[in-house]
C-alpha cells in the first residue's frame, strides 16, 4: 500500500506536523528525506531496508558517496541532498553558539563539537577559541593525524590564540575507535597547554573527548 494510502495519523509528513519531528522513527524521518520508494515498497519500507543495510542511521547518515550510492533507491542527487542537510545542520548549530556565552550552553557546545568530530575516521584536534565573554569567535581544527605529546603543538595553539583574542579556549578531539575514555596521553596534552596559555593569561575551560555516542569533558570530571 502506498504511503498516500495510509491513515492520514501514520502518515511521516503529516505525523510529524502534528506531533513533532521527535515523535517519528528513524524510518520514518528517512522516508522523508528519500520522499519515494522503490517498486513495491513504499518509501517507509524502503528506509527500513536501508537503516538494516546500514547497520543504523549514523552509519548511513556518515557513508562515503560510493557507499551511499551503491544502495537502490539512493544516488549521487540523494548523497549531495544529504551531505547539504547535515551542513546546514552543523551551521545552524556554529549560529547558535555564535549568539551568546558558550558556557551557558553546555549541551549546544557538546552538541557542536561531536557533529564536527564524530564521523571522522582519523583523530583530529580542534579548538573553539572564544573572546573574555566566552562568546566564540571561531571553531578551528588545529592538528589531526595519531594524537600525542610530540604531535600538538602549545606554541602553535598560543599563537594563534594571540592572532584571534582570544580569552579563552574550549578544546576537543575525537576517538576514531569509537572508545571516549580520556587517554593518559591526553590528559598531558591538555596540562601542557593549560600551562602555555596560561603564560598569556589565556584560560582552557574544557577539553572534549568525542567517541561514539559519548562525549567526556575534562570540566565535569574536576581535571580542568
Amino acid at each position: 500500500m502506498a504511503i498516500r494510502d495510509w491513515p492520514e495519523g501514520e502518515r511521516p509528513r503529516e505525523k510529524l506536523l502534528a506531533l513533532g519531528p521527535e515523535a517519528l522513527s528513524d524510518a520514518e524521518l528517512l522516508a522523508i528525506f528519500l520522499r519515494v520508494g522503490v517498486q513495491g515498497r513504499s518509501a517507509v519500507d524502503l528506509a527500513r531496508d536501508l537503516l538494516g543495510a546500514f547497520g543504523g542511521l549514523r552509519p548511513l547518515l556518515e557513508a562515503g558517496r560510493e557507499r551511499f550510492c551503491a544502495e537502490h533507491g539512493l544516488g549521487t542527487a540523494k548523497y549531495v541532498q544529504l551531505q547539504a542537510t547535515l551542513e546546514l545542520s552543523r551551521r545552524h548549530l556554529a549560529s547558535q553558539l555564535a549568539r551568546g556565552d558558550a558556557l551557558t550552553s553546555p549541551s549546544l557546545v557538546r552538541a557542536y563539537l561531536a557533529s564536527q568530530l564524530r564521523h571522522l575516521g582519523h583523530e583530529e584536534f580542534a579548538a573553539l577559541f572564544l573572546d573574555s565573554q566566552h562568546r566564540v569567535i571561531r571553531y578551528e581544527s588545529l592538528f589531526r593525524g595519531t594524537l600525542d605529546s610530540a604531535s600538538v603543538y602549545p606554541r602553535e595553539v598560543a599563537r594563534r590564540a594571540l592572532e584571534l583574542g582570544a580569552g579563552a579556549l574550549i578544546f576537543a578531539h575525537n576517538h576514531p575507535s569509537g572508545v571516549a575514555e580520556p587517554s593518559d596521553a591526553d590528559r598531558r596534552i591538555t596540562e601542557r597547554l593549560r600551562e602555555a596559555l596560561g603564560l598569556f593569561e589565556i584560560r582552557v575551560l574544557d577539553h572534549f573527548v568525542v567517541g561514539d555516542g559519548e562525549v567526556v569533558s575534562f570540566a565535569e570530571r574536576g581535571w580542568i
